[in-house]
């Protein structure tokens, strides 16, 4: 699979970068959250919807990780850059509004939504029947497999039924966690991609689950060979825009369905799918 030039030093930089960052991110976070604040009672009393209210605003505040290669993270100049983050900008550009992009954890990226402080995430969101009864979600705009990734000197763990008893790595309320929990196996929630890695190097853990293109994508941009991919599921993963349930996102929905169209007939898409995993993931 093909990777773009980006490497994960960015993610495995200094603590002290790591850590300048993070107070950005916690910042903005804050800030956002302020203005969502200050802005809810205005909403509550407008007959404007909430596509109409980011079209006045002229900006689509959009969640995501910000740490999870391919999809989002910083190139070695400490750019943004991924495949979410230029989904985002380019539904922003149909709407005819700026993307405003704010870094979050994982784990807080959906209470953020739903407290207003994004308009919408996009971060590799899986649906699932869980999240489709609070969120109401947008057209697939990708679509991945999930795999097992397990030490090269494991020779225990050869598929996720193997897994009842052992110990594996995996964003805190991540799909990846709930695969890990009903095979039986005792998870360890952590907040990136890299980190599980290096615990089921370690041997912290027997194993860890995520997206084949993030995995494939970590293999070859470190080189690493401590590690195996055993198994993948045969089911493929939709990756799609959770929006808060309600009328008052409707019209924002078929919108970002609108652009979303447009981007896969135009080839988009595909063109940012090869960018960025190596093949055209647009389409099941």
């Amino acid at each position: 699979m093909h990777i773009s030039g980006n490497n994960l030093g960015r993610t495995d930089g200094s603590a002290v970068g790591k850590k300048d960052r993070m107070k950005k991110i916690v910042c903005a976070v804050a800030a956002a959250a302020m203005l969502a604040g200050c802005a809810s009672g205005s909403a509550a009393a407008s007959s404007e919807d909430h596509l109409a209210r980011i079209k006045k605003a002229g900006k689509l505040t959009v969640g995501l990780e910000g740490d999870w290669q391919p999809f989002s993270f910083h190139d070695n100049s400490d750019k943004l850059v991924g495949f979410d983050v230029e989904v985002a900008q380019n539904i922003a550009s149909i709407l005819g509004v700026e993307a405003n992009i704010i870094e979050a954890p994982w784990d807080g990226l959906f209470a953020g939504e739903t407290a207003g402080t994004y308009d919408i995430v996009v971060n590799g969101v899986d649906v699932t029947e869980d999240r489709k009864a609070t969120y109401d979600f947008t057209d697939p705009y990708a679509y991945d497999h999930t795999v097992l990734v397990v030490s090269a000197s494991n020779t225990e763990i050869k598929g996720f039924s193997d897994l009842k008893g052992k110990t594996t790595a995996n964003s805190i309320g991540s799909t990846y966690m709930e695969i890990g929990e009903s095979f039986g196996a005792d998870v360890k929630g952590v907040d990136t991609l890299a980190e599980t890695m290096s615990m089921v190097i370690n041997g912290q853990v027997d194993a860890t689950i995520n997206a084949s293109t993030s995995v494939q994508d970590y293999l070859v941009t470190t080189g690493e060979t401590r590690l195996n991919v055993v198994a993948q599921m045969d089911e493929a993963t939709a990756y799609a825009i959770p929006l808060v349930k309600g009328a008052d996102n409707d019209s924002l929905r078929s919108a970002i369905n609108d652009a979303l169209k447009q981007m896969r007939e135009n080839g988009k898409l595909a063109e940012l799918s090869k960018k960025y995993f190596g093949a055209d993931l647009s389409n099941q």
